[in-house]
């Protein structure tokens, strides 16, 4: 438990400093996506290895219906909002989701294919090594 409490510190600890960062260096690019970023560049590089994480970053996603409570209550509390256009809303965040599900299947399809076509670079490396020995 402790090791996920300091996991889930160290990413919020993160996030506050790259929107920090955002905001100082004025960036168009959100805090948040830099803060990523940096995961996975570490994550890639294999400066932070994935068990490190892995506790923490279970934890942020298994409690990430608590992330959405805030804008449910935005919901109630602007409702006069929602009742004048709230079907113009509907059709925004239908076509948002629409096009960040294909983006991030594409992104997963794409990164797949990389890896499958690098495992068989390194199998038939691999291979052609074994057979020169």
């Amino acid at each position: 438990m402790l090791q996920t409490l300091v996991q889930v510190s160290l990413f919020c600890l993160l996030a506050v400093i790259c929107v920090q960062a955002e905001q100082y260096f004025d960036l168009p690019i959100p805090g948040s996506v830099i803060g990523l970023a940096i995961v996975l560049l570490l994550l890639l590089t294999k400066t932070i290895p994935e068990h490190r994480v892995s506790l923490g970053s279970a934890w942020l996603i298994a409690e990430l219906l608590l992330f959405f409570i805030p804008p449910v209550v935005s919901v109630i509390k602007y409702q006069s909002l929602f009742e004048n256009y709230g079907v113009q809303l509907m059709v925004m965040l239908v076509l948002g989701t629409v096009f960040v599900l294909v983006g991030t299947g594409f992104v997963v399809d794409r990164v797949f294919r990389f890896e499958r076509r690098m495992n068989r670079q390194r199998a038939q490396a691999l291979l052609a090594s074994g057979m020169e020995d």
